[in-house]
Protein backbone atom coordinates (compact mmCIF):
# COMPACT_ATOMS: atom_id res chain seq x y z
CA UNK A 1 0.00 0.00 0.00
CA UNK A 2 1.14 3.41 -1.00
CA UNK A 3 1.30 6.32 1.31
CA UNK A 4 2.74 9.84 1.11
CA UNK A 5 3.45 11.24 4.45
CA UNK A 6 3.70 15.38 4.63
CA UNK A 7 5.49 16.94 7.51
CA UNK A 8 6.97 20.19 8.47
CA UNK A 9 4.34 22.37 8.15
CA UNK A 10 3.68 25.18 10.23
CA UNK A 11 3.24 28.85 10.90
CA UNK A 12 5.80 31.34 10.03
CA UNK A 13 6.81 34.76 9.68
CA UNK A 14 7.31 36.82 6.16
CA UNK A 15 10.39 36.07 5.09
CA UNK A 16 11.24 33.21 7.12
CA UNK A 17 11.91 29.72 5.80
CA UNK A 18 10.37 26.61 6.20
CA UNK A 19 10.98 22.75 5.15
CA UNK A 20 8.46 20.45 4.25
CA UNK A 21 9.40 16.62 3.75
CA UNK A 22 7.32 13.76 2.24
CA UNK A 23 8.55 10.40 3.40
CA UNK A 24 6.79 7.15 1.22
CA UNK A 25 6.58 3.88 2.26
CA UNK A 26 5.20 1.10 -0.50
CA UNK A 27 7.56 2.55 -3.43
CA UNK A 28 11.00 4.06 -4.19
CA UNK A 29 10.38 7.73 -4.50
CA UNK A 30 13.73 8.04 -6.79
CA UNK A 31 11.26 5.43 -9.42
CA UNK A 32 8.33 7.97 -9.32
CA UNK A 33 8.59 11.71 -10.59
CA UNK A 34 8.14 14.06 -7.45
CA UNK A 35 5.75 16.80 -6.70
CA UNK A 36 4.83 19.71 -4.30
CA UNK A 37 1.50 21.47 -4.96
CA UNK A 38 -0.05 23.88 -2.82
CA UNK A 39 -3.73 24.97 -2.69
CA UNK A 40 -4.87 28.62 -0.83
CA UNK A 41 -8.41 28.89 0.18
CA UNK A 42 -10.80 29.33 -3.11
CA UNK A 43 -8.20 28.80 -5.21
CA UNK A 44 -7.43 25.55 -7.76
CA UNK A 45 -4.24 23.26 -6.72
CA UNK A 46 -1.16 24.44 -8.36
CA UNK A 47 1.94 23.07 -9.08
CA UNK A 48 4.57 24.71 -6.95
CA UNK A 49 7.82 22.28 -7.68
CA UNK A 50 8.51 18.69 -9.11
CA UNK A 51 11.77 16.63 -9.75
CA UNK A 52 12.03 14.08 -12.97
CA UNK A 53 12.72 10.43 -12.09
CA UNK A 54 14.93 9.67 -15.62
CA UNK A 55 17.09 12.52 -15.19
CA UNK A 56 16.63 14.63 -11.80
CA UNK A 57 15.74 17.37 -13.65
CA UNK A 58 13.88 19.96 -11.75
CA UNK A 59 10.66 22.65 -12.34
CA UNK A 60 9.63 25.70 -10.14
CA UNK A 61 6.11 27.69 -10.68
CA UNK A 62 7.47 31.63 -11.53
CA UNK A 63 6.06 32.47 -8.32
CA UNK A 64 8.69 30.21 -6.32
CA UNK A 65 11.51 30.34 -8.66
CA UNK A 66 14.63 31.48 -6.90
CA UNK A 67 12.91 31.13 -3.14
CA UNK A 68 12.40 27.35 -3.27
CA UNK A 69 14.23 23.80 -3.96
CA UNK A 70 13.48 20.64 -4.33
CA UNK A 71 15.27 17.58 -3.52
CA UNK A 72 15.05 13.67 -2.75
CA UNK A 73 16.67 11.99 -1.00
CA UNK A 74 16.86 8.36 -2.50
CA UNK A 75 18.37 6.43 0.79
CA UNK A 76 15.73 7.66 3.22
CA UNK A 77 13.23 7.52 0.67
CA UNK A 78 11.75 11.00 1.30
CA UNK A 79 11.62 14.30 -0.60
CA UNK A 80 11.81 17.85 0.22
CA UNK A 81 10.89 21.65 -0.29
CA UNK A 82 12.97 23.98 1.46
CA UNK A 83 11.34 27.12 0.96
CA UNK A 84 12.92 30.53 1.75
CA UNK A 85 11.88 33.95 2.12
CA UNK A 86 8.45 32.68 2.36
CA UNK A 87 5.79 35.43 1.56
CA UNK A 88 2.32 35.96 2.71
CA UNK A 89 0.76 34.23 -0.65
CA UNK A 90 2.48 30.96 -0.02
CA UNK A 91 0.03 30.44 2.83
CA UNK A 92 -1.91 27.04 1.59
CA UNK A 93 -2.18 23.17 2.52
CA UNK A 94 0.99 21.69 0.59
CA UNK A 95 0.87 18.26 -1.10
CA UNK A 96 3.50 15.97 -2.13
CA UNK A 97 2.16 13.73 -4.97
CA UNK A 98 4.44 11.14 -6.87
CA UNK A 99 3.88 9.21 -10.43
CA UNK A 100 5.29 7.54 -13.39
CA UNK A 101 5.18 9.52 -15.82
CA UNK A 102 6.92 9.58 -19.44
CA UNK A 103 8.04 13.45 -19.42
CA UNK A 104 9.72 15.69 -17.59
CA UNK A 105 7.27 16.37 -14.93
CA UNK A 106 7.09 19.99 -15.83
CA UNK A 107 4.57 18.60 -18.52
CA UNK A 108 1.98 16.93 -15.82
CA UNK A 109 -0.81 18.21 -14.17
CA UNK A 110 -2.12 17.68 -11.02
CA UNK A 111 -4.55 15.49 -12.51
CA UNK A 112 -1.97 12.95 -13.79
CA UNK A 113 -0.54 11.74 -10.34
CA UNK A 114 -1.96 9.11 -8.84
CA UNK A 115 -0.41 9.07 -5.15
CA UNK A 116 -1.01 11.97 -3.01
CA UNK A 117 -0.34 13.07 0.45
CA UNK A 118 -2.62 14.45 3.05
CA UNK A 119 -1.02 17.46 3.40
CA UNK A 120 0.39 19.96 5.32
CA UNK A 121 -0.40 23.45 5.97
CA UNK A 122 1.71 26.37 5.32
CA UNK A 123 0.75 29.82 7.25
CA UNK A 124 2.88 32.54 6.02
CA UNK A 125 1.25 35.54 8.77
CA UNK A 126 3.58 38.70 10.83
Amino acid sequence: QVQLVESGGGLVQPGGSLRLSCAASGLALNGYANAWFRQAPGKAREKVSCISSHDGSTYYGDSVKGRFTISRDTAKNTVSLQMNNLKPEDTAVYYCAAERLALSCRYYEDYEYNNWGQGTQVTVSS
